[in-house]
């Protein structure tokens, strides 16, 4: 049985009440549940689940969507501030004083990520049924996107950090087992290695930061640790808040720990979708904008992680501009607009709300694009080359006009998505006083124009120009189990910034959990002047793209390029620098230890016992058990102590 407790405070930038679950929100629950039952079917029921088994997990996923929509219709009856409901679900950790609970906090911020995590990760599973339709595994594909989606929502709707990571933790899992699917394949099961290690040392930084917290404060619930944050010194807040950062690093693909992003697109397209556009790689931004108390109370911390956010979108972008392979074009996307995303949650209370606002329209028109992708692969014989693409507009039409949407969406162009959502994180970057408005204002902007000229780009060489295909291809439409999801995605990309924007409604929706603007807070450049700004910018990135890639025959052999081309090719050389810095001195270093362990400890306690045993098997020569041995022994014993009292005298 649950049992309703209320809990002190809120997790606001304000400390607010949080009231019991009532109703329909005392079965939140459910969310987590009905997904992680539909893995649990799968995995547990074998072949015997086969036939049924993936219309069972789409239906389970379809459900917890259904759960999340009656939850949030709830909440929207409510008052903001009684909005966040706190459900107990049991006494999980009973060590002594320190007394854990398991529980989920119902408020404005989880119920978002609830919505697109169920509603975008259901779309994907009905696009799956078509896309994995020939793949004998197919079941088991199905039974780790049930997993995946139940450990998502376990992260979002944690109400500790404890509990948090245990969802963080089942993320990495199911990641890992989604990405490698096909693991007969050496680079796919390196590429899931791969995406596991990195993660592990952002994971490091969340474990370590949770200790800081229970070391320092005594309690890991969000609710505690904002309590005592407002007692707690400088240092311990920013060691906390670097920590956080490094968790939310590896997650979300952000400097330094961005390298594992490209390598697992050897997914399953549908996998690069739901983790690596709409799920998994926010779940650092939303670690950030849940701890907002811990930074705000760390300003060396929080300009850290500006930092991060603006190296990573312009890392990513250059990257995305030298990609001929489509997917990891898109991954490259997908990593610099979260930088965009951590850049806005490191702006404090004028950029969370922006930063989650361009999380949920990107989960959209990203989503979709992924599963464009997936499309294109689908009528090109799983090609994933642009240079050998060309044309495909007449030949894949929906597929050409739901991807175009998504790319109109991510240039922000208006009045589709990420102008209402990516402008007003430009717009916020520009606000504040010195050098860094200027600074990360700048790199926003310039981050907008390489934007609009990487993905017009991969949009032109993959639907128009001339006609590079290959002989063996014969390009033709996907079928309406993947198409549909698409169109879907599409309505999204187009209308749902828009929607969310009119009268700041977004904002306000999360106004009590993130706070609001600070009156007179002001771009130091004018708000019309920045849009027009933004707009010149992605006008050019198109022009210059559409001059090399359209206009222009697309060589079907990559040119060397310039210095800067050859270094995006090869990721700005992400990999050799962490051969050389981490992987070539740590085998060293292993080798090292395993000599000395060898050769020192080991060998030290092998020498000990060879002298022992040496010394013990001569000594047992003189006790040979005859009379006149021992005789001859003491005659040679009174000979030598009389001698030594004669040199004494």
């Amino acid at each position: 049985m649950t049992t309703l407790q209320p809990l002190a405070a809120a997790v606001t930038s304000e400390p607010a009440a949080a009231h019991a679950a009532t109703g329909i929100t005392a079965y939140a629950w459910l969310l987590v549940a009905l997904p992680a039952l539909g893995a649990a079917v799968l995995l547990l029921g074998g072949r015997r689940t086969d036939k049924w088994g993936p219309l069972f997990a789409v239906a389970m996923s379809w459900s917890a969507f259904v759960v999340g929509f009656i939850v949030w219709i709830a909440m929207l009856g409510r008052d903001g501030e009684s909005r966040a409901m706190h459900l107990d679900l049991y006494n999980w950790v009973p060590a002594g004083s320190f007394q854990l609970n398991a529980g989920m906090l119902v408020d404005q911020l989880s119920v978002t990520f609830v919505l697109l995590i169920t509603f975008v990760g259901s779309l994907i599973h009905v696009y799956s049924l078509g896309y994995m339709e020939h793949d004998p595994d197919k079941r088991r594909f199905f039974a780790y996107l049930n997993l995946f989606v139940a450990a998502m929502l376990l992260l979002v709707l944690a109400d500790s950090y404890l509990l948090l990571y245990v969802g963080w933790e089942g993320v990495g899992l199911a990641s890992y087992l989604l990405i490698g699917f096909w693991n007969y394949n050496p680079a796919y099961a390196t590429a899931a290695n791969k995406a596991f290690v990195v993660n592990r040392v952002g994971d490091f930084g969340l474990s370590v930061a949770i200790m800081i917290m229970f070391a320092a404060f005594g309690t890991v619930t969000f609710a505690g640790v904002q309590e005592a944050s407002g007692g707690a010194g400088s240092g311990v807040l920013t060691a906390i808040g670097l920590m956080l950062l490094l968790g939310a690093c590896g997650k979300s693909a952000q400097f330094p720990l961005q390298s594992w992003l490209g390598d697992a697109m050897a997914g399953p397209t549908p996998v690069s979708a739901l983790i690596h556009a709409a799920t998994m790689v926010t779940a650092g931004v939303y670690l950030i904008v849940r701890s907002n108390f811990i930074f705000e109370g760390a300003p060396n911390a929080q300009l850290v992680v500006v930092i991060v956010g603006a190296i990573t979108l312009l890392f990513g972008a250059i990257v995305g501009c030298a990609k001929d392979d489509i997917k990891k074009a898109l991954a490259a996307s997908t990593m610099s607009q979260i930088g965009y995303m951590m850049l806005a949650a490191g702006l404090g209370p004028v950029g969370y709300a922006f930063a989650i606002f361009h999380l949920v329209t990107h989960g959209f028109f990203k989503a979709g694009m992924f599963l464009g992708a997936g499309s294109v692969m689908h009528g090109m014989n799983d090609q994933v080359d642009m240079r050998r693409f060309g044309g495909l507009s007449g030949a894949m039409k929906i597929t050409w006009a739901t991807f175009g949407l998504g790319w109109l969406a991510i240039l922000g162009v208006p009045p589709f998505s990420g102008f209402w959502s990516k402008d007003k994180i430009i717009e916020a970057a520009f606000i504040g006083e010195g050098w860094r408005p200027w600074v990360f204002g700048g790199a926003a902007l310039i981050g907008a124009g390489i934007t609009a000229f990487y993905m017009s780009r991969l949009f032109f060489m993959t639907f128009h120009g001339k006609k590079r295909w290959t002989d063996d291809v014969h390009p033709h439409e996907s079928p309406l189990l993947m198409t549909v999801p698409m169109m879907v995605l599409a309505v999204g990309s187009a209308l749902l910034g828009l929607v969310l924007s009119i009268g700041g409604t977004f904002s306000s929706w999360l106004e009590p959990v993130v706070g609001g603007h600070a009156e007179g807070e002001h771009p130091v450049l004018p708000v019309p002047v920045l849009i027009t700004l933004t707009l010149l910018l992605v006008a050019g990135g198109v022009a210059l793209a559409w001059l090399r890639y359209w206009r222009d025959s697309v060589p079907e052999t990559a040119p060397t390029g310039s210095l800067l081309t050859r270094a995006a090719r090869r990721d700005l050389y992400q990999d050799d620098v962490n051969e050389a810095v981490f992987m070539r001195p740590g085998i060293h270093l292993t080798r090292a230890l395993v000599f000395a362990d060898n050769r020192g400890i080991d060998g030290g306690v092998g020498g000990l016992a060879a002298l022992i045993g040496g010394t013990s098997s001569r000594l047992r020569k003189l006790q040979n058990g005859f009379a006149r041995s021992y005789a001859l022994t003491m005659l040679a014993g009174v000979v030598a102590i009389l001698g030594a009292v004669w040199v004494i005298q």
